[in-house]
């Protein structure tokens, strides 16, 4: 076993000998986490003397992938209960206070640390290990609630996607607010799925709330108009409006291949009810 193999059994057996010591050490450390630790435990089934304990094992016996996957676990947990960044910043870094104090401790009873290089290499290794536990959590922990603001944004957007049917096999989109890349391709899943399973062969779609679209959301429109035509449903355009109208014509577009424009949402309706 070479030296710093043999500090490391060395501070390991001291900490886990350390019990009581080593947890009252770490909650004055981190005072305002100290006062969370029930909550957290009953808010999350997170218990954070446990899991400080198997994280300094991990680092100490220098396990960095068992380390990385603990971090990732901890840093999902962390957003899925919402329990703040500011809250586990302060508990790792008295995580590595604690640490250096006990090994601090150590030296002073065993002298364990009798070369300054071997001193450095286990500074080094051990704050390094410190460092990618933190960059995998807070990677993990941003991962996981951009993903659920994301399936939180495409539900809303579903939900405003309203397919209402007026009689058998016709149906009104009216759309209504700003119309951007995500929103579109929202509206094209939701309009192709509900074409084929309520068997729509009309969709008057209502453009009167909608007073601008950018160019590349025009495009991708026009394309939805092709699907729908291509899956056997006619699709009639109702109130246009002329700002709208001028921007299309200008850019060239035209949507008279694959649907009909018509005046308004109720002088259309008339004609179907």
């Amino acid at each position: 076993m070479n030296p710093i193999e043999s500090i490391r059994e060395e501070i390991k057996q001291f900490i886990n000998e350390s019990g009581d010591q080593f947890e009252n050490k770490l909650l004055s450390e981190a005072v305002n986490v100290s006062t969370k630790i029930t909550d957290i435990l009953n808010r999350g089934n997170i218990d954070l003397l446990k899991n400080a304990k198997l994280m300094v094992f991990y680092i100490i016996d220098n396990k960095e992938e068992e380390l990385v996957s603990f971090a990732k676990q901890e840093g999902i947990a962390w957003a899925m209960h919402s329990l703040t960044l500011e809250l586990k910043l302060e508990w790792v870094q008295a995580i590595r206070r604690t640490i250096w104090h006990f090994i601090h401790i150590l030296d002073e009873q065993k002298d364990i640390i009798t070369d300054r290089k071997n001193y450095y290499i286990l500074e080094k290794a051990i704050n390094e290990k410190m460092d990618r536990f933190l960059n995998s959590f807070f990677l993990n922990y941003s991962n996981y609630k951009d993903e659920m603001i994301f399936q939180q944004r495409e539900m809303v957007e579903h939900l405003s996607v309203p397919i209402i049917p007026v009689k058998q096999s016709v149906s009104v989109l009216p759309l209504i607010g700003a119309i951007d890349s995500f929103r579109i391709r929202v509206i094209e899943e939701k309009v192709l799925n509900d074409i084929a399973e309520s068997r729509i062969q009309t969709l008057i779609i209502d453009l009167s709330g909608i007073a601008v679209m950018e160019m590349d959301v025009i495009d991708y429109f026009e394309k939805i108009l092709a699907g729908i035509s291509m899956m056997g449903c006619k699709a009639i355009l109702t109130g246009l409006r002329p700002e709208l109208v001028k921007k299309m014509v200008h850019a060239g577009i035209r949507f008279e291949k694959d649907a009909e424009t018509r005046g308004t949402l109720q002088d259309t309706l008339k004609t179907f009810l």
